[in-house]
């Protein structure tokens, strides 16, 4: 009877001190790649992600996003020589053909046309390289360190280059703009000016994947198959890219099914009052990560506590929490001096969170 009840302990003990089960990373046939996760950022799978390549039309993420910005959308651009003669994917516009700026982001888009990518850059920027100006500006202010552009199509060019990781930054800044999320994530679209539609040429998004909410995709000789692409699925949004893959659907897919099958999206800590340290402060939201089962039981908070000329210019910070998983820090949020005022909303907060990373510099 005892060897019995020594046998069943240590059966229940090898089951709770057994290691949680994570299935192995995907394989991918891409050259680079990374699995990014929206919210945080944090970077569930990458493959030589820093190395710096041709990206062909992905480039056009950036191009649109700048559009977008503009506050050009409802305008009417006039297309020039230059860009009805621009080679590679067209929406075959015509020279002197009038066009809502809107209607030619749509193109650039779903259709990948290079004559719309050049039409938006004239009209946007004065001139294909002040639009290039632009660019460059952009991608240094998210952080894009490894990147330069030259063009706003991605056609091959001396210069013009970026990695799988600062593409997955420049998405993840993009899908947080609600026209650009729309217009990645249309399936078919008709411009004002044709008698038919334009369907999208991410066939993730058309047909292939059901948890598909939009990309981009890219080709050149020189590049390969270039493709970004965006997934959500339980209230977690993945961000894939990938640079000379030559399955890549497939390569999406499986790195998808894969992160949404082994990270799930935690509440790390609800807002309200905390007891950090020897300091009581305040959540103004609630902070959540990407983790695996094993990650969420092995998670650490931490708290650094500012001086007060490091936050001057975010009224009542105290200092910072890190939530850390084996020292990698997955998840951040300021840590303020007073509860949220009532009256304020969840965008506010939202606010004083995007206010902090920039202090941090955690754009």
């Amino acid at each position: 009877m005892k060897l019995k009840w020594i046998v069943l302990i240590c059966v229940c003990l090898s089951l709770v001190l057994a290691p949680l089960k994570v299935d192995a990373k995907p394989s991918v046939s891409a050259r680079n790649a990374v699995l990014m996760e929206q919210e945080t950022g944090r970077v569930l799978y990458e493959k030589q992600a820093h190395e710096k390549r041709n990206i062909a039309s992905i480039t056009k993420i950036m191009t649109a996003i700048i559009a977008i910005e503009s506050g050009m959308m409802d305008e009417t651009v006039e297309t020039s020589k230059r860009a009805v003669y621009t080679e590679g994917s067209s929406i075959y516009l015509e020279e002197g053909e009038e066009m809502k700026l809107e209607d030619l982001v749509y193109g650039l888009m779903l259709r990948s046309g290079n004559d719309a990518a050049m039409a938006i850059a004239e009209h946007v920027g004065g001139s294909m390289e002040g639009f290039v100006h632009l660019m460059n500006q952009k991608a240094e202010w998210i952080g894009m360190n490894q990147s330069h552009f030259e063009n706003p199509h991605g056609l091959d060019a001396d210069g013009h280059y970026s990695t799988a990781y600062d593409m997955a930054l420049l998405t993840r800044y993009a899908m947080e703009n609600d026209v650009y999320k729309k217009i990645a994530g249309t399936t078919t679209y008709k411009s004002e000016t044709r008698t038919y539609a334009w369907g999208n040429k991410n066939k993730l998004l058309t047909r292939l994947y059901d948890y598909s909410t939009g990309g981009k995709t890219g080709y050149t000789k020189t590049a390969g198959r270039t493709l970004v692409s965006t997934a959500e699925k339980d209230g977690m949004n993945l961000i894939m890219v990938t640079l000379n893959g030559p399955d890549d659907w497939n390569d999406h897919i499986h790195a998808f099914n894969w992160g949404f099958k082994n990270f799930k999206m935690r509440d790390l800590r609800k807002d309200g009052e905390q007891s950090l340290d020897s300091t009581t402060g305040y959540l103004w939201g609630e902070v959540k990560a990407p983790l695996t089962d094993e990650e969420y039981m092995q998670l650490v908070t931490k708290t650094q506590i500012q001086k007060p000329s490091d936050y001057e210019s975010v009224n009542s910070v105290l200092g910072q929490a890190l939530f850390e998983v084996n020292k990698e820090v997955v998840a951040t949020a300021p840590v303020m001096a007073n509860p949220m005022p009532a009256n304020q909303t969840k965008s506010f907060a939202q606010t004083v969170f995007s206010l902090f990373k920039e202090l941090i510099g955690a754009k």
